[in-house]
């Protein structure tokens, strides 16, 4: 069951994938695009960037589910963060800009630099948080959506994730995309909800592939996965 009570938003959940993210064998299907060290010391992935931080944006990396989501699902997963600074960004409802499969031969290759996901081949919202890089986001939190193509500011709400000195254990982040919603929790608290039109950053988004992006020298952890379908009640 979903840590967040969805009958309040009127959509009711089913579980469609779940992963503990807890050995190499969990993710033996993920996609690596970038470089980057992957462990599971406490039994939950860690992920590291492979490249010095001094190489800037070759050094950061997207680690890609290799399924497909419907456009309408609800996103849930346990996020620990070890070593700051660095962020971390959620891609979802990834394909090609003409509807192609995220990894269809036919699209540039992607190699871990922030452009060619915000203005290369792909579409995709992609929500930013833990964001511990420049010194404005080291003193004021918050957690940002951006929809691409394009790189489109279209929400922005606090962050309510300590600096890693007082983190205890981890948190719960999770996301519901639901028609034309997207909303961002951590621990169950809103920190932001967006409608689209349609109209102002381009068509709705529909379903695709979701992955996970840190920027160096972040180390993060992640565990327990789950993706829900959504429908009406």
């Amino acid at each position: 069951m979903s840590m967040i009570d969805l009958k309040m938003y009127n959509v009711k959940e089913k579980l469609i994938y779940e992963n503990p993210l807890s050995c190499e064998e969990d993710i033996k299907d993920f996609i690596l695009e970038g470089s980057a060290a992957y462990s599971f010391p406490q039994g939950r992935l860690r992920l590291e960037n492979a490249i010095s931080a001094s190489e800037g944006q070759k050094a950061n990396y997207v680690l890609w589910c290799p399924e497909d989501f419907p456009a309408d699902c609800y996103i849930e997963w346990e996020f620990l963060p070890i070593k700051e600074p660095g962020l971390c960004i959620l891609f979802f409802s990834a394909k090609g800009r003409n509807g192609e499969d995220l990894f269809d031969p036919s699209l540039a290759p992607r190699t871990g630099e922030y452009p060619l996901y915000h203005s290369g081949d792909i579409n995709a919202f992609h929500v930013s948080y833990f964001r511990r890089k420049e010194e404005d986001e080291r003193s004021f939190h918050t957690c940002n959506l951006r929809k691409s193509y394009g790189f489109h500011l279209v929400a922005q709400g606090g962050d309510p994730i300590p600096s890693v000195a007082d983190v205890k254990e981890p948190y719960i982040v999770s996301l519901l995309k639901h028609k034309n919603e997207v909303r961002f929790f951590v621990n169950g608290l809103e920190t932001f909800h967006f409608i689209d039109d349609g109209k102002t950053y381009g068509p709705l988004l529909e379903g695709g592939k979701i992955g996970f992006r840190q920027l160096a020298p972040l180390i993060a952890e992640y565990a327990n996965l789950k993706v829900y379908e959504i429908e009406d009640l």
